[in-house]
């Protein structure tokens, strides 16, 4: 490579904890050229993520710290040690960087016309009316339906693959030289990912514009690099082009992480089962307001008359588009929503019981959500954040058999016990995934509301937790609500399925029929669109 864009020599990174010090990162060395494409793969916490930080010097330090030696030029300027002024003049323009949890990288006081506009302001200085124009034609190109009525929107008011587009629009606002993309499509289903890769890729020609791509995907890594650096414990392990990566791997934890995957078919469910979770016409109607006394002049339809029942051992899936209203339906169904319509748990009616009333029931009913980091409190360790519950419902006589069931609990998701002690922005986006888990299941519920577990795991995590997930609900008779965007992980756990599109069912029905024979059209292409990829991955794995 004659003149490369972006130049990482001997790159370490060193967490200085009181009286320990962690090398996250260890003589990472690569080039990355104008217009070229390279993919940085390998599980949770190999480092991936604190590499791709280290280049926009994102770093929280003091705390972390380069070792001497440690170099990162871009256009032959160095950035380890660079004024903020120099910083501040790549950061978001010649540089941007779309991140893995778009909910905590997204302000929650502003709107998303006041983020995006924050950029075009900053570094084009563009008017008001310019910076309008340009945020909708960003919105649009993204793929925001009715972006216009999106531009007053805050990120709360957004499914998850919604926030992620925003990410992408503010980080492609500018233009970038370099876009650092970290699990880029994580949070988007499979027909807005095709859109998106191919909108990546079509911007790149156009722009000319260099990809460091952070992935656990490898149909994405097939589709989309030229080069590939495999990563563990903080090494690149191997590295050379797509085709001998994934054709000719050399290193065994190269040719381990190609082969993993989710596999196996759900678990033999006894078709008359006693139904666990019941909901009969849910209706969930957002009310839009104008004007300046805020008159309702319409409603958001999120999920439309929705009919389902889960029984004890079985597993639904939900799949559909972001914003179909899928995780709308289950937050309905856990009374943690406003709704209309018969919701019946274990045969007890508890559409209009009040907070009081259910919280009984709440120990039954969990959920994991999609945003990990979100949704584990940064001021508690571990070990409290999965306590919380069994203190809650008084689980545990005491607190030697609390912590007890903790440390089995973190054991079971594959997690280190000594862990517990620790907190959440010490864990890798995957490692916060499995500690959301271990806080729903450690309190044995009956049903489980599982909100896209496994988008932010890498493959080889996903088929341990897939395998997970049924071992629990083997062992203790669990009824899920899937809720996920990835039919492969759907088809290995779900018993029926139903697809969702604009807060109505478009079909529903056996998961063999849904996934072999689809109906309506809107499944067939999204079955089309996820195969695709899948076919990329077949190719992979043998």
């Amino acid at each position: 490579m004659m003149d490369p864009l972006l130049q990482i020599r001997d790159l370490g990174v060193r967490f200085q904890m009181p009286g320990a010090a962690t090398d996250a990162v260890k003589g990472v060395t690569l080039d990355l050229a104008k217009g070229e494409t390279v993919a940085l793969v390998g599980e949770s916490g190999s480092g991936k993520s604190v590499t791709a930080l280290s280049v926009l010097q994102l770093l929280p330090y003091p705390l972390a710290k380069h070792p001497s030696g440690s170099s990162i030029r871009f256009k032959g300027q160095e950035l380890i040690g660079a004024d903020e002024k120099t910083l501040r003049k790549v950061r978001g323009d010649q540089i941007s960087m779309i991140f893995q949890e778009p909910m905590t990288s997204l302000n929650p006081l502003h709107t998303v016309e006041k983020q995006i506009n924050e950029i075009l302001f900053l570094h084009k200085g563009m008017n008001k009316d310019q910076a309008r124009q340009r945020t909708l034609e960003l919105l649009k190109l993204v793929g925001i339906p009715d972006a216009i009525k999106r531009l007053n929107a805050y990120p709360h008011e957004l499914s998850g693959g919604q926030r992620q587009r925003v990410m992408i629009a503010m980080a492609l606002a500018n233009e970038p030289d370099l876009l650092i993309a970290d699990e880029p499509t994580t949070a988007l289903d499979v027909t807005i990912q095709a859109q998106i890769l191919k909108l990546l890729k079509e911007l790149q020609q156009e722009l000319g514009m260099a990809m460091l791509m952070i992935t656990h995907d490898l149909g994405i890594v097939r589709k989309m690099a030229d080069r590939v650096c495999v990563m563990t414990q903080g090494e690149i392990v191997e590295q050379g082009n797509e085709e001998e990566i994934f054709e000719r791997p050399q290193h065994p934890y190269t040719q381990r992480l190609l082969a993993a995957e989710p596999k196996g078919q759900p678990l033999k469910a006894a078709p008359e089962a006693p139904v666990v979770m019941q909901g009969d016409e849910v209706k969930v109607y957002f009310p839009i307001k104008k004007g300046v006394l805020k008159r309702t002049v319409d409603y958001v339809r999120a999920v439309d008359g929705i009919s389902v029942s889960v029984r004890a051992g079985h597993t639904v899936g939900v799949v559909g588009e972001s914003g179909s209203g899928k995780t709308t339906l289950g937050l309905a169904l856990l009374r943690l929503l406003s709704s209309e319509g018969a919701i019946q748990f274990d045969g007890q009616t508890i559409q209009g019981l009040g907070s009081k009333e259910l919280r009984p029931l709440r120990r039954s009913m969990q959920i994991v959500f999609q945003d990990p980091f979100g949704s584990l409190s940064p001021r508690l360790s571990i070990g409290q954040i999965v306590a919380e519950g069994l203190k809650i419902h008084g689980m545990g006589g005491n607190e030697d058999e609390r912590e007890a069931m903790i440390i089995a609990a973190l054991q079971e998701v594959g997690l280190d016990p000594e862990s517990r002690h620790r907190y959440p922005h010490e864990f890798s986006g995957g490692q916060r995934q499995r500690i959301a888990i271990a806080r729903a299941m450690v309190l044995k519920p009956r049903f489980v509301v599982l909100d896209e577990p496994t988008s932010a795991l890498d493959m080889s995590v996903q088929a341990q937790i897939v395998d997970l997930l049924r071992d629990l609900q083997q062992r203790h008779n669990l009824a899920y609500l899937f809720i996920s965007h990835d039919l492969k992980v759907v088809r290995a756990l779900a018993d029926e399925v139903i697809v969702m599109r604009g807060g109505k069912v478009v079909e529903q029905g056996s998961a063999g029929q849904i996934f072999d024979a689809p109906q309506a059209a809107y499944t067939q292409a999204l079955m089309k669109a996820a195969f695709e990829l899948e076919a990329v991955e077949g190719v992979v794995a043998t």
